[in-house]
């Protein structure tokens, strides 16, 4: 099975793979002519850049293709009152006693460090499905594991602003 995505993740990736072929390959294989133009290629830097920034762009389009290929179309089908995808949601940690709220995501806009959460995290697979007031274990390993209470749930479906992962 490959990657968890919504019809508006398949549209974003779609769209970068042809701002990459179109304009930044364009750009890119402009860059290593004039690198290349520049004479002795075995101590041009610029060469050698331009050619590493050329393979990472189509390293970046075979690894969209492939994705997408592979990809499993998912939307959100939780009730008004359960927490779902693209849903905000605010989570007591009974360890912590402390309140984070996370925004659910697929795993290709997953990004802790702005509280996008993927579902496929420990925490996103535990709480999918749960209401307002339920007490949840998220289960890390076989060793770890710990309780959150949802405290409140955002039904947000709006994700036209939320970038995919780079890489």
């Amino acid at each position: 099975m490959g990657e968890r995505l919504t019809a508006s993740d398949v549209k974003k990736i779609e769209e970068e793979i042809e701002y990459r072929r179109l304009v930044e390959r364009k750009r890119i294989l402009e860059d290593v002519k004039e690198a290349r133009a520049q004479g002795d290629l075995s101590e041009n830097f610029e060469y050698y850049a331009a050619k590493k920034e050329k393979n990472r762009n189509d390293g970046r389009i075979r690894y969209l293709e492939r994705m997408l290929k592979n990809a499993t179309i998912v939307e959100d089908t939780s009730s008004s009152d359960e927490v779902g995808l693209n849903n905000t949601v605010e989570v007591y940690f009974e360890d912590d006693d402390e309140t984070e709220t996370y925004k659910l995501v697929t795993s290709i806009r997953g990004n802790s460090m702005n509280n996008y959460i993927s579902i496929e995290s420990p925490i996103g697979k535990a709480i999918i499905g749960h209401r307002v007031g339920e007490r949840v274990k998220v289960v890390v390993n076989d060793s770890v594991s710990y309780y959150v209470q949802i405290k409140n749930i955002d039904k947000t479906t709006d994700d036209s602003n939320d970038k995919i992962k780079e890489f």
